[in-house]
C-alpha cells in the first residue's frame, strides 16, 4: 500500500530529529540504531518507464514505520514516506520515490521507528536512475482532462478519485474497501474516438488492492475483462462517459494509480 505522493524536502537531521520526538514522546533524544540489524532483505527499486518515480521494496525483521530520505550530490532533500495508510508499522516496506531525474545519480539513506522507541537508521548507499524509455503510447491520453463522474467509493480525500487521472504515478485513487465492487466513470467532455485504455493498479504490501482485470462500458456495451497493468489494451469505440470496473481482485481497497484513456492523434 501506498501513501499519496508528496515529495517533502526537508534536511535529513530534520527529518530525523521530526521521527525520533514523534516515536519517543519526550525531550529526550533515543539513540539512532543501525538500520542494518533490523532489515532482513536486500533492497530492491523498480523505476517507471518514465524514470521519474521508483518503489523502495524492503524487508523488516519488527514492525516499524519506514522512510527513505533521498537526494544529488549528498544532499538529503527528498523524503518518502512508508506505504501504511494508517500510518501503522509493518515488515513489507516500499516507500514510493518521487521527483527523480533520469540518468541521475542518488544517496539515500533508511530510517524507521518502531513501536519502543528505536530509531534505525542505514549507511548513506547510492542507486542511479535508468534512460527514459521511449514513449510507445497508441494515442494521446486525454483522461488527464476529463473529469470524474461517479466513482464507487474513496478511501480519504488524500486517495480521491481524481488522483488516479492527474498524470502523476505518485497519486492514487483508493476505494474505501470496495474489492470487486470499485467502479470509476470518466466524462471525457464531449465525443471522442478512444483507441486504447489502461488501469493501472495500486496495491498494498499485504497483497490486497491489486486489480488483475477490468472492464470498460461504454452506454449499454461492457469491453472486456481486460489484464491490468503498465500496458494499453486496444479498444476502438466513440464515447462521452465512460466507466470502469474491477472485474477481479484480490480485494481490499481497490483503485489506481493512472486510469488512462487513449485517443487518435
Amino acid at each position: 500500500m501506498r501513501s499519496p505522493a508528496k515529495v517533502i524536502r526537508l534536511p535529513f537531521v530534520a527529518i530525523l530529529a521530526l521521527c525520533t520526538a514523534a516515536c519517543a514522546g519526550s525531550a529526550s533524544v533515543a539513540p539512532v540504531l543501525p538500520f542494518e540489524e533490523i532489515q532482513a532483505s536486500e533492497v530492491t527499486i523498480d523505476f517507471d518507464a518514465s524514470a521519474t518515480s521508483a518503489i523502495l521494496r524492503v524487508e523488516t525483521t519488527v514492525p516499524v514505520v519506514c522512510a527513505v530520505v533521498y537526494g544529488t550530490d549528498g544532499d538529503f532533500g527528498m523524503i518518502a514516506t512508508d506505504d501504511d495508510m494508517r500510518g501503522g508499522a509493518h515488515s513489507q516496506h516500499g516507500p514510493l520515490m518521487g521527483g527523480l531525474e533520469p540518468e541521475t545519480e542518488y544517496s539515500y539513506r533508511l530510517q524507521g521507528s518502531d513501536s519502543e522507541g528505536n530509531i534505525y537508521a542505514s549507511e548513506t548507499m547510492t542507486f542511479r536512475t535508468p534512460p527514459a524509455s521511449e514513449s510507445t503510447a497508441p494515442g494521446t491520453n486525454v483522461a488527464t482532462q476529463a473529469s470524474v463522474a461517479e466513482v464507487s467509493s474513496e478511501f480519504s480525500s488524500s486517495f480521491a478519485a481524481s488522483n488516479a487521472i492527474d498524470g502523476d504515478p505518485t497519486t492514487e485513487w483508493s476505494s474505501n474497501g470496495d474489492g470487486d465492487d470499485a467502479y470509476l466513470t470518466l466524462d471525457l467532455g464531449g465525443e471522442t474516438s478512444i483507441v486504447a485504455v489502461a488501469f493501472r493498479t495500486r496495491s498494498m504490501s499485504d497483497g490486497s488492492s491489486i486489480t488483475e482485470t477490468f472492464t470498460v462500458t461504454i452506454g449499454e456495451e461492457t469491453f472486456g475483462p481486460f489484464p491490468a497493468g503498465d500496458d494499453p489494451v486496444e479498444l476502438v469505440a466513440t464515447a462521452d462517459l465512460i466507466r470502469f470496473d474491477v472485474e477481479s481482485s484480490t480485494g481490499g481497497n481497490t483503485g489506481a494509480v493512472e486510469i488512462e484513456v487513449y485517443a487518435s492523434d
